[in-house]
């Protein structure tokens, strides 16, 4: 068997599986594991899987620019961010993440809704300067332009004294067994601490997010408390996630 028809079977069989072992591959196409491991090394290189210890999981579309992003999965985003404005009430703090999802979060906020936004997005804070009963606090430090967001040390202690409602954590990767996964070290760090400062963190996971996964580790699913998806999402992986402790919510 050539080389590229192997590399095309091992994605074929990471479409339908969701993950692929190294081992497992190495006995059904009879070849070594270093042969296995060589061709998912070139694959990742190529953007079309993320490399895990012993095999890989689908790479995640969501880490292309935050312009290429926002035009993907669009009517998906604004179903799952109409769902999760559900989940907000008057007198909140409400922790914003920067991302494309959220953005189509805050252009759904009922003119009337009396919360504090805190972000550390530039855009998402320009997205509510015009919302009449909306207090916007920003948090400061580097900018990290792929994905328009402030990270570093300046930016997780200006989030180092709040007590969140909520928090609206943006991935680029939801995975059973990966966890939840963004495509920048720093960007992970952050969305960690931001987590730690809100009594409840939110997912909102558009179609393109759910069961892939990315290089950088937030954590394992139990980080959140509810994941919000769209309502044809399959049902054996939803009872995956709420096996973990997550409530799940279908848009």
């Amino acid at each position: 068997m050539l080389t590229s028809q192997r590399k095309q079977l091992i994605l074929e069989k990471l479409a339908a599986e969701g993950q692929v072992l190294s081992k497992d591959l190495s006995a059904y196409f009879d070849v070594s594991e270093d042969t296995i491991r060589r061709d998912l090394r070139e694959l990742a290189a190529e953007g079309q899987l993320q490399r895990v210890h012993g095999g890989a999981l689908p790479s995640s579309s969501a880490v292309a620019t935050f312009s290429e992003r926002k035009s993907l999965k669009i009517e998906a985003k604004q179903r799952v961010a109409r769902k999760g404005v559900e989940l907000i009430s008057d007198g909140q703090v409400v922790i914003i993440d920067g991302g494309t999802t959220t953005s189509e979060l805050i252009t759904l906020l009922p003119p009337q809704l009396r919360i504090t936004v805190i972000t550390h997005s530039p855009s998402i804070a320009l997205g509510l300067v015009t919302h009449p009963t909306i207090e916007v606090i920003l948090i400061g430090g580097r900018l990290y332009k792929h994905s328009i967001v402030t990270v570093g040390a300046a930016a997780i202690e200006g989030m180092s004294n709040i007590h969140a409602d909520l928090f609206f954590m943006g991935v680029t990767g939801i995975h059973p067994e990966a966890g939840l996964t963004t495509g920048d070290y720093e960007e992970a760090c952050i969305k960690r601490a931001f987590s730690g400062r809100a009594a409840e963190t939110v997912v909102l996971a558009s179609p393109e997010k759910i069961n892939t996964a990315s290089p950088f580790v937030i954590g394992e699913l139990s980080l959140i408390n509810t994941l919000v998806v769209e309502d044809e999402t399959d049902k054996g992986w939803i009872r995956s996630v709420e096996e973990q402790g997550v409530s799940v919510m279908k848009a």
